[in-house]
């Protein structure tokens, strides 16, 4: 019967534990996290911008080549 109740207690402290856990998270960004997001948004541009003038020599080529 102890065992029985250590159990239930021992699940009950598990169940609130992890309710507190979630409660303390919060969905502020630290300082690192917005770094590596404007890493992301620069390296997004470039590759972009890579693209357009990828995609100007190839018309630049074909241009030449007509």
């Amino acid at each position: 019967m102890r065992s029985e109740r250590l159990k239930k207690l021992a699940l009950l402290l598990v169940i609130v534990m992890t309710a507190l856990g979630v409660v303390a998270c919060d969905n502020d960004e630290g300082p690192a996290e917005e770094a590596g997001e404007s890493v992301d948004n620069a390296m997004d541009e470039a590759g972009d911008t890579m693209e357009e003038a990828g995609e100007d020599i190839q018309d630049a080529a074909e241009e030449a080549q007509n």
